[in-house]
């Protein structure tokens, strides 16, 4: 005979207080795991949308990051002229040379330095990132000019980074004269230049790296593998958001298993709270438990319902858990990028495989907090439960 779902809900509302407790622990946890899941998400997130299918990138071979990497100007033509690289409406490849450096700027919130990306690019650049990228300030860089455009939200974290203000770098000054949005891309936490002024100002005679757009997706491991075989160059050829997926995974790593420890810690503490909910649940109601026997419930079904009413309380604290954490996305923060070493803001992002990580671990909390007391409370014995005071 099984026992009614009804009794385990009635039971936890007859023990509102040590309900809201034990619930309030559970949710606590739940909130810091899936916090440092949505922290791991939001920047692969922001990084992937940084590429799109179509476009390729090559960089010299072993590179972990644009600002590593090494491409000379007679490499650079060769990789624009290959036959799966577009063209644009002129005849032209749709292809980017890029050089990337770093540079230091004092934050607006605590006035210390941090290294933010210089992307010098082209006028072909812009239209090859015109999905990413759209100026919504002021105006574009001029070619042949010391002018520069800012992504929007390292314009609202760092200091003179304003429309009209001069940034002192290279050795010379640069003036400000608009203001792009990245679409909460990697290039929001960008400055970009014109790549012919900014690579004499640094001293550089390479590029960074080389962006094409394919004729067709479809084509990319025929270009990949004729570029990396080509004598003349040593180098890796990849798909844009391949690369910045990579560029996401080593920090991703880090706060995951930073996470996990935490959480773990974090969850004995909300297990114990749990089996000691239960425990008092068994004590308070051994007369009651006898009762049930006496009438013909089995062992099983009173360890089952013991089972489930612990299961509720963890699933109930979980998805306050999950509500409390899902406000966490109206926050943006930003870090170092550890492959690049430059600042890199991005958003929490709650995706449906969080919430149902989120569920499974609450529920694992609940069956591994109630099992003993369940246990305990189907072992009783119907003399002496009955006997009881």
């Amino acid at each position: 005979m099984k026992i009614p779902l009804s009794y385990s809900f009635r039971s936890l509302w007859t023990r509102r207080l040590t309900t809201i407790l034990t619930l309030s622990g559970v949710a606590l946890v739940v909130f810091v795991f899936v916090a440092a899941l949505m922290l791991s998400e939001g920047l692969r997130q922001t990084l992937v949308a940084t590429g799109v299918d179509d476009n390729a990138i090559v960089i010299r071979r072993a590179s972990q990051a644009e600002v590593q990497s090494a491409i000379a100007r007679d490499q650079a033509n060769i990789i624009k002229t290959q036959p799966e690289v577009a063209l644009d409406s002129n005849g032209k490849p749709q292809s980017t040379s890029d050089v990337v450096v770093l540079i230091s700027l004092p934050k607006r919130s605590n006035n210390e330095p941090t290294n933010v990306v210089v992307r010098g690019t082209s006028p072909e650049g812009l239209s090859l990132r015109a999905q990413q990228v759209k100026l919504v300030e002021g105006r574009m860089f001029a070619p042949g000019l010391q002018e520069l455009i800012v992504g929007k939200s390292l314009q609202q974290r760092f200091q003179n980074c304003e429309i009209g203000s001069t940034l002192r770098m290279g050795g010379t000054d640069w003036q400000v004269v608009g203001v792009f949005d990245g679409g909460r891309t990697g290039f929001d936490s960008e400055i970009w230049g014109d790549a012919e002024v900014i690579m004499p100002a640094w001293r550089r005679q390479m590029f960074s790296s080389v962006t094409v757009r394919l004729r067709d997706p479809q084509q990319f491991e025929a270009l990949r593998q004729r570029l990396e075989s080509d004598p003349r160059m040593v180098v890796d050829v990849k798909r844009e958001k391949q690369y910045y997926d990579e560029q996401s995974k080593f920090m991703a790593i880090f706060i995951n298993v930073l996470g996990t420890v935490v959480t773990f810690i974090f969850s004995f503490g909300a297990m114990i709270g749990a089996m000691i909910t239960m425990y008092a649940a068994v004590s308070n109601r051994t007369q009651e438990i006898g009762t049930l026997r006496a009438v013909g419930f089995r062992r099983r079904s009173v360890l089952s319902a013991f089972l489930i009413e612990s299961v509720l309380l963890a699933v109930l604290g979980g998805i306050v858990g999950l509500l409390l954490s899902s406000l966490l996305q109206f926050i943006s923060i930003s870090t170092t990028n550890w492959n690049t070493f430059s600042e890199l803001a991005f958003s929490f992002k709650l995706s449906p495989f969080i919430v149902m990580q989120a569920l499974i671990f609450s529920l694992l909390m609940g069956l591994v907090g109630g099992f003993l007391p369940a246990v305990r409370a189907s072992r009783l014995k119907i003399v002496e439960a009955l006997r009881t005071e």
